[in-house]
This record gives C-alpha cells, structure tokens and sequence, in this order.
C-alpha cells in the first residue's frame, strides 16, 4: 500500500535530547555545587520520564513536574518554596537550550521525503512552545509539517487519538502513513495500535531486535517506505 504521509518523534528522533541533557546537566551542576557524571545522569533521565508521564496523563501541571524532577534528583533543593524550584530550573534549561542540536541524519531524511512528494508532521508528547522553538534552534521547522503535540491536541501518545487526529490533519488515511520515532512502545507499537504504519529508529542499536521495521538511522528511511 503506498505511503502518503510521514509522521515523526521530535526528541530522539530528530533533535538529540539526551545530549543536550547531559550537556546542560554537566554545565549547570557545578553552579549549585553538585558533580555531574553517569548517576546523577540516570537519575534526572529516570525522573523526567516518571513526571513527564504524569503531565501527560493530566495529574501535574509542566511546571510541576520540573518541580517534582529537581525533588526527587537534588537533595539540597528539598522545602524550597516553588518560585525558587522555578528559578533553579529556569538555570538548567537556559543550559538544555543552548545545547539543542538536530542529528546529522535529520535534514537530509526530510529533504528526501519532501522530494517524494510524502506529507510530514511531527508527534510529540513535549510543550507546544518549547518543541517549536527547539525545531527552530536546530534549522528543522521549515522542512516539517505542522507540529502536533499532546498540549495541543489534548490527548498524548500513547493514546490511539493522538496518532489518528495527527492523520486526519495530514488529510492522510492511518494505513498509508507511516510512523517513526525511538520508543519502541510510544512510537511504534502504539501507534500500530492506531492503524499506522510504523518504524523504529533504534539509534543506539538496542533492540529489540526482533522488530522487523527497525532501523539505526534517518538514512535509512527512504528505503523503508518506498
């Protein structure tokens, strides 16, 4: 069946997230008198994922949950009032900003899929405001769709609706539209779950490896779907 339109992770996928965390974490640290390295690493990783997931569901606010990271991976922050967590974080992403970079694979994989003709949009489960800017930062927002995130369409992967509103808004049929993204649940079995087409972009070559739609590079893609 012929692909019409292509639908894309934004962190992972396109934007390295997990390094300009690490980045930021390795600048930002040392301003509060805390070593940054692989455990304190794995501990904010751990964190934002916990809390993120929360926002997602609509337990917490965004603010609060950037509250309730610095709780749970910074002991020192414990009893500051929320305008001082605020603060703090805001020191933190100044850094994350900074660090924002597309992957080297990005430009050319949606330069090759405009010259097929194929619709692009991007899912993300990340704040309208920030995921934009980020596509900006990076030189990627002209060479992508519309950006569809869960604050805007009210409801987040992994949830059926949020892949079909994104198909409907690409004039797309969920069967011919592909997906793909680096979580294998949220961006791949999750959204076959919704009728989509889907590929996993398992850039650190992790797996599962039984995953017959599976790729370690943007590079790769055109192949995939053609």
């Amino acid at each position: 069946m012929r692909v019409e339109a292509v639908i894309l992770d934004l962190d992972g996928t396109l934007v390295d997230h997990a390094g300009a965390v690490r980045a930021a974490l390795a600048a930002w640290l040392p301003s509060l008198g805390c070593v940054p390295g692989p455990a304190v690493e794995a501990a904010w990783f751990a964190a934002e994922d916990r809390h993120v997931r929360a926002f997602w569901s609509g337990e917490i606010g965004f603010a609060e949950q950037r509250r309730r990271r610095l709780r749970e991976v910074l002991p020192l922050v414990q009893g500051l009032p929320d305008a001082e967590l605020d603060a703090l974080y805001a020191g933190y992403v100044g850094h994350y900003e900074s660090a924002w970079t597309a992957y080297p694979d990005a430009r050319s994989a949606l330069a090759q899929l405009a010259g097929l003709g194929l619709r692009t949009a991007v899912l993300t489960n990340g704040a309208t405001r920030q995921q934009n800017a980020k596509l900006a930062a990076v030189g990627l927002a002209t060479l992508v769709g519309p950006v569809c995130t869960a604050e805007d369409l009210g409801v987040a992967k992994p949830a059926p609706a949020a892949y079909r509103t994104v198909c409907d808004r690409l004039g797309a049929a969920p069967a011919r539209t592909v997906h793909v993204g680096d979580n294998h649940d949220l961006d791949v079995l999750a959204a076959r779950r919704a009728g989509l087409r889907a590929i996993h972009l398992d850039r650190c070559d992790a797996g599962p490896y039984d995953e017959p739609h599976r790729i370690t590079s943007l590079d790769e893609l055109v192949t995939r779907i053609t």
